[in-house]
C-alpha cells in the first residue's frame, strides 16, 4: 500500500476527516484501506460475529460503535474470522481482548483499549446506519486508511 495518511491529509484537507485521539493498533498490521461497513452494538458482538464469519470482506473495514461500553467485542476468533474472510480492518469504539493471540493476525484492529470480559446476554444490533466517535461520523460506503499516524475517513476512495 502506497500511502500515508499524513499526505492524504496534506494533499486532500477539505475532504479528510481524522479519528480523534485516544485509539490504539492491536492487530497484526497498522496500515489499511477500505470502505467502510457500519454495525451499531448493544454491547453483545453475535451480530458482529456472523458478518465477519458469514460475508465475504474483501476491500472492507468494519467500523464498529458500542458507546464504549467496557466490554470486549472482539478477540482471537473474530480476528481469525476477520482473517479467513479477507477483512482488512476493524475500528471499535470500544474494546477488545486476546491481545497476545492476535498480534500475528494480518489484519488491522483499532479500538480504545482492552477488557477481559465480554457481554453474554444477546441484543439487537443495525447495520448500515451512521456511526459518529472521536469526532469523525463513519457512513456506509465511506473509505478509511489506517497508518501508524491515524485514521483518516473520505467520502470516496481518493489514493
Amino acid at each position: 500500500m502506497d500511502f500515508f495518511t499524513a499526505d492524504i491529509c496534506d494533499e486532500h484537507p477539505n475532504k479528510t476527516n481524522v479519528l480523534g485521539p485516544g485509539y490504539q493498533h492491536f492487530g497484526g498490521i497498522n496500515k489499511c484501506q477500505g470502505v467502510v461497513t457500519t454495525i451499531k452494538l448493544d454491547k453483545n458482538n453475535a451480530d458482529l460475529v456472523a458478518l465477519l464469519r458469514d460475508e465475504d470482506g474483501s476491500g472492507k473495514i468494519v467500523v464498529v460503535d458500542v458507546a464504549q461500553d467496557y466490554f470486549a467485542v472482539v478477540g482471537e476468533n473474530l480476528m481469525k474470522f476477520a482473517q479467513k474472510n479477507n477483512f482488512a480492518g476493524i475500528i471499535i469504539n470500544g474494546y477488545v481482548r486476546d491481545t497476545e493471540q492476535i498480534q500475528d493476525i494480518p489484519v488491522a484492529l483499532i479500538a480504545l483499549g482492552t477488557c477481559s470480559r465480554k457481554s453474554i446476554p444477546v441484543t439487537k444490533s443495525e447495520r448500515g446506519v451512521s456511526v459518529s466517535f472521536g469526532d469523525v461520523t463513519f457512513n456506509e460506503g465511506d473509505y478509511v486508511y489506517t497508518d501508524n499516524d491515524g485514521v483518516i475517513v473520505t467520502s470516496e476512495k481518493i489514493v
